[in-house]
């Protein structure tokens, strides 16, 4: 994760990850977000800019 992410976001992520999910909704906007466990499961990035992407970016 590069980006600096505020509490809320990071709070939600963790327990989505912790729970074995592989997102969760945004807890300001109400989107689905992936997990970095959910992307790292695709096996390859998508090039979507993916906010909790394990990949290098490409």
């Amino acid at each position: 994760m590069t980006e600096k992410l505020d509490a809320a976001i990071r709070k939600a992520h963790d327990a989505a990850v912790a729970a074995g999910e592989s997102g969760y909704l945004d807890p300001k906007t109400g989107y689905f977000v992936f997990t970095s466990a959910g992307l790292a499961a695709n096996g390859t990035c998508c090039n979507s800019g993916c906010r909790h992407c394990p990949y290098e970016p490409s």
